[in-house]
Formats: structure tokens, sequence, C-alpha cells
């Protein structure tokens, strides 16, 4: 029986040897992941890790008062649930799906021993931990200096590297729920980028037009970020 194409979209599972793929193929799980799905909230003890395809699933930290910003996103480059390799049951922040799409979920318990056995895989998430680690870093310093058009074009930019395609299923409400913004200044911002020919937005879908646009336009944090995964997941 073959690694089947779905499961292939997800960079990670696309790089796992014969071996891992033979072992896990039988219990990984097919699951939608609607627009505004919650996974898990912060502080949660985790039963599954989810592998995104087609979908984008933010890390989002939320105050005592409401507020709330994103300190990372996964797509269908990696995982949700990387703490549970690190040594904790528990992810400090909610996941919540940002772009709907679909993709997988392993048992928790599954991936742990994988993750003990010390062979490729092992290496493979360590990896994927640190270029995750550097997307929390830029997000972190790119919400503190930069302006509000630049973190959007940023967050558009990252977001088309892990999904297929060029258009985005994501809601004005939930970008700016992510960037710790005001609905209204996501809207501004999104209609000068439309105005600018770089992006379509209609109904919770944003189709990009102009990438090299949108790069032109952002700050340098996006290449810091994208050269980070480059570097460390090559199958990328």
């Amino acid at each position: 029986m073959g690694f089947g194409a779905g499961l292939e979209q997800n960079h990670l599972l696309r790089a796992l040897t014969a071996d891992e793929r033979a072992r896990w193929l039988p219990h990984m799980e097919p699951v939608e992941l609607p627009l505004g799905r919650v996974l898990h909230e912060s502080g949660c003890t985790l039963s599954h890790v989810y592998f995104p395809t087609t979908a984008i699933v933010s890390m989002i930290c939320v105050m005592s008062d409401g507020f709330t910003a994103e300190v990372a996103m996964v797509g269908n480059e990696g995982l949700v649930g990387i703490s549970l390799m690190m040594g904790g049951e528990t992810m400090p922040s909610r996941a919540v799906v940002n772009s709907g799409g679909q993709g997988y979920r392993l048992r928790a318990q599954l991936i742990k021993d994988e993750f003990e056995r010390f062979g490729a895989l092992t290496h493979l998430i360590l990896r994927y931990t640190q270029a995750l680690i550097t997307q929390m870093t830029q997000i972190a310093v790119c919400n503190r200096h930069h302006s509000l058009d630049q973190q959007l074009c940023r967050r558009l930019l990252l977001s088309l590297d892990q999904v297929p395609g060029n258009e985005l299923v994501m809601t004005q409400e939930l970008i700016a729920a992510a960037l710790g913004v005001r609905r209204e200044g996501v809207t501004e911002g999104a209609l000068k980028l439309q105005a600018a020919g770089l992006i379509r937005y209609a109904r919770g879908h944003i189709r990009v037009l102009d990438r090299t646009g949108l790069e032109a336009r952002t700050c340098e944090c996006y290449a810091v970020v994208r050269k980070e995964y480059e570097r460390l997941l090559p199958q990328r």
C-alpha cells in the first residue's frame, strides 16, 4: 500500500523513511480543518498532533484582557503539537485554523514513541523546531518594529508558502486576531493591496495576483523566515 497522495502534500510526512511510513500509515486519520476551528486551547493536554496539507493553523496567545496575537503559523511544512516531542504535554497557545482546508492527525503517543527512537524522524523534527523558533522570533520583531502594511504582506507571503496555489481561505477577523490589531486596520490594509493590484479579496477568500509585488512591499522578516525553512527543511 503506498503513502497516499494527500499525505505527500505535507512536507514532513513526505520526508518519512519507508519504515516510518509503514508504521504510521494505518494510524493516520484524514480530517477536515474548517476555517475557525480550534484544535486545542492553551494549557490543554494534547491527544493528537495535526499535519496540515491544505490548511493553515495559527498559534495564538490570548491575554487575560482578551487581546490576542499570533506567535507562529503551521501549514503543509510541519505539524501542530511540537511540544509533545520537547517534553511537554500541553501548549501555551491556542491553535486555531486560520485558512480552511484539510490535514491528517496522529495519536500523540505514537509520535512520541517514534521520536524517542532517535532515528531520522528525530533529526527532522528538531530541524523543523528550529525553523519554527526562527519564525516565532521574527514575528515578534516584525510586530514590534514594522508597519501594519508590512506585517500584512509578510503574513500573506508566509501563508502562501504553506498551501498549494495562490488562494487563501481566511477572514479579516482572524487576520486581525493574528496580528493583534483592530479589524478596521486589516480592512484598510487589504483595500490598499487590492487597489495596488496585488490581491483580490472577497467573502473570506484572498487571491494573490502579484506575489513579486507583495515581496517588494514587505519587510525583511519574510525573507529571514523563508531562508531558514529552506536551509533546515530542504525537502520543502
